[in-house]
């Protein structure tokens, strides 16, 4: 693989047409996460989308053209809609991927993890916030999540469905990762994602890693994907973590050394190994897939507000009001997130700024502009050692995410 293949690119045009289209079809959900974006509360809106606004939406993501876009059902937790399997009948009928995300609660049974399966349900993804219930049901707020989650999944890989686990990196469970990459490996998944969690909602409680940690968790995440399918969320420096450990990989230089890397990366790789996680490439390695706030990436709320980003609350409009693939395509707030050269700060001079991006919603929820700095990135524009290299890196260059992986990304 060349360096320019590090990278996987969106098959169709993301300023056309979103990789993923993720709904908040309610808030409501019995948990009491300490990071929860939503600020869930017990009870359904009644301003939600209602069934009949529901399937317009499904249908408005299939005016995308084909392949539409996959679409992601989440919340709050989705079960508490009772006309959720047939949402996802509908969006099968009309030609579009639906995927689940439900919350680990006691609506999580068999039962109803076989009616979206069998209405068509491609996968759904989990989250798993440590690898003891001790670490999990802490950050969730409630007993018994942990246990209904690990049966949940048990359940959907034995169904056949393809299962994704998310995992919120925070300060309550950073040693607890290699465990947790532990669990991912034996119970099988289709992919594990770690979520770098972005100071919004209930979130804003929680404290803030340091850039030197996040580039310590990024380096172990890629470690990592020799050994389970791996990604980040809210965390697109990944992309350049990718870039520079296949370059490094090439030339023979020490990545621990060369980037910097610090004791939390150490102490991680170590207790990998302890656990049997590390034993050299056992598998081909999964490149990032170039996707951001507004850019292949599109929210659409419980009320129909448009979003680029759950995690980035400006709108864009309502596809009550307006078509979603009109939003999208020419809104003002979207057509502006897909300009790298809006970039401030360092991602604005950064040469890496067209793989990566930072996040935009990290960015806004610390500063109050969405295009200011990643706040969570210390990379210094220029001092990656082998700039010749990133020549090979031009704009739209690299893989391009195929039919199965654009059934993977769910989340």
């Amino acid at each position: 693989m060349s360096t320019a293949r590090a990278i996987r690119h969106q098959r169709h045009d993301a300023a056309q047409r979103p990789f993923i289209v993720i709904w908040e079809s309610t808030r409501a959900c019995p948990l009491a996460c300490l990071h929860c974006r939503a600020e869930a509360v017990p009870d359904r809106d009644p301003r939600e989308l209602d069934t009949a606004a529901a399937r317009e939406l499904l249908g408005q993501v299939a005016d995308f053209g084909r392949p539409a876009p996959l679409f992601v059902i989440t919340g709050g937790d989705p079960f508490q809609r009772p006309d959720l399997t047939e949402l996802i009948a509908h969006g099968r009928s009309v030609g579009v991927r639906v995927a689940v995300s439900p919350s680990g609660t006691p609506t999580l049974t068999d039962e109803r993890l076989r009616a979206v399966h069998a209405a068509g349900a491609v996968g759904i993804s989990l989250s798993l916030d440590g690898s003891t219930p001790g670490l999990h049901d802490t950050f969730r707020g409630v007993p018994g999540v942990y246990d209904w989650t690990l049966d949940a999944w048990d359940t959907a890989r034995a169904l056949g469905m393809k299962v994704q686990i998310n995992t919120t990196v925070t300060r309550h469970n950073l040693h607890d990762l290699p465990d947790t990459v532990r669990l991912v490996a034996d119970h099988g998944a289709m992919l594990w994602s770690a979520f770098f969690l972005v100071p919004t909602g209930r979130g804003r409680a929680l404290g803030a890693l340091t850039a030197d940690e996040v580039e310590d968790v990024l380096n172990f995440v890629y470690d990592m994907g020799s050994t389970v399918p791996a990604k980040t969320t809210e965390a697109h420096h990944f992309r350049r973590v990718a870039v520079q450990r296949r370059i490094l990989a090439r030339t023979g230089d020490d990545h621990v050394a060369v980037l910097g890397l610090g004791p939390l990366y150490r102490e991680l790789s170590g207790r990998a190994a302890e656990l049997g996680l590390v034993r050299g490439e056992r598998r081909v390695r999964r490149p990032p897939l170039d996707v951001n706030a507004g850019r292949g990436f599109v929210f659409v709320s419980h009320t129909g507000t448009v979003h680029p980003s759950g995690f980035l609350p400006l709108g864009a409009g309502n596809v009550r009001r307006t078509p979603l693939t009109e939003i999208y395509r020419a809104s003002e707030l979207f057509t502006a997130l897909r300009d790298p050269d809006r970039l401030g700060g360092r991602c604005g001079r950064c040469e890496f700024r067209r793989v990566c991006g930072g996040s935009r919603s990290r960015a806004y929820g610390t500063t109050g502009d969405p295009y200011a700095e990643e706040p969570w990135c210390g990379y210094v524009p220029g001092s990656f050692p082998h700039q010749r290299e990133l020549a090979q890196l031009p704009a739209g260059a690299g893989e391009d995410a195929s039919g199965e992986e654009r059934r993977a990304e769910h989340a």
